[in-house]
């Protein structure tokens, strides 16, 4: 009896004839080009301006006066913008106020949200369902606004305190809920012989949940302490004690308002320090404590964002 294989092998043909889709396909030499082209034009466009800054806020007088403003290349190097600014004047206030309220600020923000979020990732905790409810409604509706919020601060004499600039932002409804999803991952198994072990929830929040829990944090940590880092605009409606400034405000008054910091005025005003010299360092002092701190965040980052996501 004979098999008739040519309808099989008309089927692999035909197979072989179609293509995968574009995306499918391994890159191209000239796309992998293309792609490094496009990547290498980017990170120049990022990186570029930051040099100049940089080398800006070291030049001495003289390479800025032939320059006529920024620096490209360095030629005479001197640091002493950044010694006139860290000797104990207007910025080097400024920058200690915001050291402190980003530290103070991100404990208080990360000890709320970690109760919140766990909280709400127990089903069967109580008004689990209206408060989740009413913590999606404010990412939907915008919160309170600023008029009603600045009227609170005002009526509760916060007004011209370090309290102004933390608590209008001390909780995030989108970090709760990333934490709430890495919570409701840990094992139901391992909470469960916790509590026949005779573990309350706050012992098993501290000892189980939150050892498991290092990347989500990190990446949360983050966000909050680069948030109150960069909150220019509380400072702008709060504050109107300028030693109470952090240091944002008193980088657009450096900057864009062209003020001189206090005890900087005669010293700018001969031209021993530029005056360009002195905003690009203040610059690169509010750039660097996230530049620093982002690498050894930056490992936790893909764990701790995807881990808890919708998977399809």
């Amino acid at each position: 009896m004979s098999t008739d294989v040519s309808v099989p092998a008309e089927a692999d043909r035909d197979a072989g004839r179609r293509r995968r889709p574009a995306w499918e396909e391994p890159p191209t030499r000239t796309g992998l080009t293309a792609k490094g082209a496009i990547l290498g034009i980017a990170v120049l466009a990022i990186l570029f301006p930051l040099w100049i800054v940089v080398v800006t806020s070291v030049s001495d007088a003289r390479t800025i006066a032939e320059t006529g403003g920024l620096v490209v290349w360095p030629d005479g190097i001197t640091f002493a913008a950044y010694r006139e600014l860290l000797s104990g004047g207007a910025v080097s206030r400024a920058m200690v106020v915001s050291i402190g309220i980003t530290v103070v600020g991100t404990a208080f923000s990360m000890a709320v949200s970690v109760l919140a979020a766990y909280g709400l990732s127990r089903l069967g905790s109580l008004w689990h369902r209206p408060l989740l409810f009413t913590l999606l409604a404010t990412m939907f509706f915008g919160g309170a606004g600023i008029i009603p919020t600045y009227l609170l601060i005002q009526s509760l004499g916060l007004m011209n305190t370090y309290a102004a600039l933390i608590l209008p932002m001390a909780v995030n409804v989108f970090n709760i809920l990333v934490l709430r999803a890495f919570f409701m991952n840990v094992g139901q198994e391992i909470i469960d012989s916790a509590r026949i072990d005779g573990a309350g929830e706050f012992r098993i929040l501290w000892q189980l949940v939150l050892p498991l829990s290092r990347a989500v944090l990190a990446v949360i940590s983050l966000f909050y302490a680069v948030a109150y880092w960069g909150n220019w605009f509380a400072g702008f409606i709060y504050i109107t004690d300028q030693e109470k400034l952090p240091l944002q405000n008193v980088l657009q008054q450096i900057v864009i308002g062209n003020q001189r910091p206090a005890g900087m005025a005669q010293i700018i005003g001969t031209g021993q320090i530029p005056s360009i010299a002195v905003q690009t360092a203040v610059m690169v002092l509010a750039l660097l404590p996230v530049a620093v701190l982002s690498p050894f965040v930056q490992r936790h980052f893909k764990k701790g964002m995807l881990i808890g996501a919708v998977k399809g």
